[in-house]
């Protein structure tokens, strides 16, 4: 069956030159963004009786934008002045870019990893001797504390954040071709909003190993897998499977 429709399971891209818009032109497909769970901050109150106290921290393990804002919100919620001498320690390059939303970034101790968390521990190995604080959602990976607990670090996580399933009884009568997932959260979304989910000939297309699980798990048949060596973004798999059905 040649695709027509998609629908991706996130908010839509803010950047003009996203290459989901390149694709939707391209291949004449209509493209539609819905967030299928979304994040909701905890109060200071929450967090104080996680017994957190900001000023018991010298350094900070940012794994998203997310972990950004909300880290912010509650300093400023619980009155807490950052300090200039406070390492920040990013993910990626655009959790750093992102941190200039709040911070003078050159007049910051900020270290940057590569995009994965494994490839952050080098940068956090070489300050042992810092007090992390992890600020982070209700679902963290797994891999984030074990990696952390084999540094002998002082360390410690607070849930600043929560991953909250999205109301999608608006489109219970609408179907689309493929239907794209990023977490399992979202997987976790369909069938909540939709316990009677049949997939008939709808294609599901997914990103990431622990999301094929959940999948998987939930009797699923995955259609469209990424990151692959031959297709490493969702775009470029949506784009070599959308071109080999739509020839036929």
């Amino acid at each position: 069956m040649k695709v027509k429709t998609i629908l991706v399971s996130q908010p839509k891209p803010k950047v003009e030159n996203s290459p989901y818009f390149e694709l939707e032109e391209r291949l004449k497909v209509k493209i539609d963004f819905i967030p299928f769970i979304h994040v909701e901050g905890v109060s200071g109150k929450e967090v104080r009786l996680q017994k957190i106290d900001l000023k018991d921290f010298s350094a900070i393990i940012l794994t998203s934008r997310n972990a950004v804002d909300h880290f912010f919100r509650i300093a400023d919620e619980m009155r807490y002045k950052v300090p200039d001498t406070l390492k920040y320690f990013c993910q990626s390059e655009a959790v750093a870019y992102y941190l200039q939303k709040y911070v003078v970034y050159r007049k910051r101790k900020i270290y940057v990893g590569k995009r994965t968390f494994p490839e952050l521990i080098p940068l956090i190995k070489k300050h042992k001797n810092e007090s992390f604080l992890l600020p982070s959602s209700d679902k963290l990976k797994p891999n984030v504390p074990d990696l952390l607990d084999k540094l002998n670090l002082k360390w410690t996580q607070s849930v600043f954040y929560k991953t909250v399933v999205s109301d999608l009884s608006a489109y219970a009568n609408v179907t689309y071709d493929i239907l794209v997932f990023f977490s399992p959260s979202g997987i976790k979304s369909l069938f909540e909003n939709f316990p009677d989910f049949k997939q008939n000939k709808t294609r599901i297309a997914v990103f990431g190993n622990t999301t094929a699980k959940a999948a998987k798990e939930a009797g699923l048949d995955i259609n469209i897998m990424a990151p692959t060596p031959e297709t490493p973004s969702m775009t470029m798999a949506l784009k070599k499977y959308i071109n080999e059905v739509n020839k036929k």
